[in-house]
């Protein structure tokens, strides 16, 4: 059979990844932390860059540059699939279960976390100055380290006269209703008093425990049931329950936020609560400001091509690009981080159990980009909220279906079991079966096998375990 030729003529559309696009696709995908470094070295290796030390956009001269700084697009085309090009994190399928993203760490120090608290607490320039003395006071394991005579002697020292001790222990009783529970505690016994404080008045044993913390915490150390029986008049069952509850509590509450200073974040976005309602903005102190230097620009208007002035010229692009693909970059995060937000409200406002399924292709859709980049936005990114510190792919969970079409997040069933698991029984914790009943009651249909894989993925033993732990 004869092969006849033929020419045919297809139209089509292509992006041509230019190394410009390719460094506008890789800023999208740093960290905060890694970008900073880059943005560092460019200072070092462009003299047409430096700091600006003002406030308010980027400023940049266009005068000396207009020649050439129309060659730039307004905005940075970094939305394709560039599976090609950089690797990816595979999106989830719209139908079943798909990855979920849970949150990694924190990211704040102790004192930092206090800091935080402190900064919503209504107190005089006085009290405020005294509650700072005692946060610096706290150690890692959250207990004060420095007698409160030594600190009321320090504030003396700064300039607070006539400072008395009961004024210090009176702002250090403010604080102690800060989170962690039995934080800026002096000794063992009064953070597991804070702590008891801190549990609904209905709490089985609760008056029995708290007598056993003031008064026998050294025969309760020392192993002596004889003693405690005899001198809180209980029985043994009653005497395991009440030990039980106080073995519940956390010597060391502050040991939580131990390690993270080293692996410190820097929040990209801040989630705040007005009159108005919620907002979501840029972290102004996330990012240094760029600017190009005025007096090097200056020079290039010389219409010479010199062969120096050829290299003003190539740098001025250079930092007029970082600049620009900087910008795409704090623009994409920002329309990103406000959908996700948006669609997770009732997390803001009621906790972890209210978390709703979402995937990256909700938000992609809605922002219209391609799932690659709302995975590239969402990686290493993080959001200050008053909940916490949380990376934007935490927000991400499947969907588990419920009774009557009704969907929940496996965030938030995460979370329900936890709850269920807190508040069941010492002496009869609760099997895998009837979480499942529980949570069945709840609306939540789920199978047991799922139950035991989000039980295990928490670290939280099976229910034979935990009662032989107890």
């Amino acid at each position: 059979m004869a092969m006849k030729a033929s020419l045919q003529l297809r139209v089509g559309t292509q992006l041509t990844m230019t190394p410009q696009l390719q460094q506008a696709i890789a800023l999208l995908q740093l960290s905060t932390l890694d970008l900073r470094q880059e943005i560092q070295q460019a200072l070092e290796a462009n003299p047409m860059l430096e700091l600006d030390e003002g406030f308010g956009e980027q400023a940049v001269s266009e005068a000396p540059e207009a020649e050439w700084a129309s060659e730039i697009p307004d905005q940075l085309a970094t939305d394709s699939d560039w599976s090609d090009t950089y690797q990816d994190f595979s999106a989830p399928a719209s139908g079943g279960e798909g990855p979920d993203f849970e949150r990694e760490a924190a990211g704040q120090s102790l004192q930092g976390h206090l800091s935080w608290q402190l900064a919503m607490t209504d107190l005089t320039p006085r009290e405020q100055q005294i509650a700072e003395s005692l946060i610096d006071a706290v150690d890692d394991a959250g207990y004060l380290a420095q007698p409160l005579e030594e600190i009321r002697d320090g504030l003396r020292d700064q300039g607070l006269e006539g400072l008395r001790s009961a004024e210090v222990e009176q702002v250090l009783l403010r604080l102690q209703q800060f989170e962690p529970t039995g934080v800026f505690a002096r000794e063992l016994r009064e953070c597991l008093l804070l702590q008891l404080a801190a549990l609904p008045d209905d709490t089985p044993l609760l008056p029995q425990a708290r007598r056993l913390v003031r008064q026998f915490l050294e025969a309760l150390a020392g192993g002596d049931r004889r003693l405690l029986k005899r001198r809180l008049g209980l029985d043994d069952d009653t005497l395991d329950a009440a030990i039980a509850l106080v073995r519940s509590l956390d010597p060391r509450p502050g040991s939580a936020f131990a390690g993270t200073t080293s692996d410190y974040v820097t929040p990209d976005l801040v989630a705040r609560h007005d009159s108005h309602g919620w907002h979501v903005e840029l972290n102004p102190e996330a990012l240094p400001r760029l600017r190009i230097q005025p007096d090097y620009a200056a020079l290039v208007r010389r219409a010479d091509k010199s062969q120096d002035n050829q290299f003003l010229k190539d740098h001025l692009q250079e930092a007029r690009w970082l600049m620009k693909s900087l910008s795409s970059r704090n623009d994409t995060l920002l329309r990103v981080g406000r959908e996700i937000m948006a669609r997770q409200l009732d997390f803001l406002e009621q906790g972890e159990e209210a978390m709703k399924p979402l995937i990256l292709a909700d938000i992609a859709q809605a922002v219209e980009m391609h799932e690659s980049t709302i995975s590239r936005v969402t990686t290493q990114k993080y959001i200050h909220t008053p909940r916490g510190v949380f990376e934007l792919k935490y927000f991400f969970s499947s969907q588990v279906g419920g009774g009557e079409g009704d969907a929940h997040s496996s965030t938030a069933i995460r979370a329900r079991i936890r709850k269920l698991i807190q508040e069941e029984t010492p002496r009869k914790p609760l099997s895998d079966s009837k979480l499942v009943a529980l949570l069945d009651e709840a609306g939540i249909q789920v199978a047991r096998r799922t139950v035991a894989k989000y039980r295990e993925a928490m670290g939280i033993p099976a229910s034979s375990e935990r009662k032989r732990l107890r």
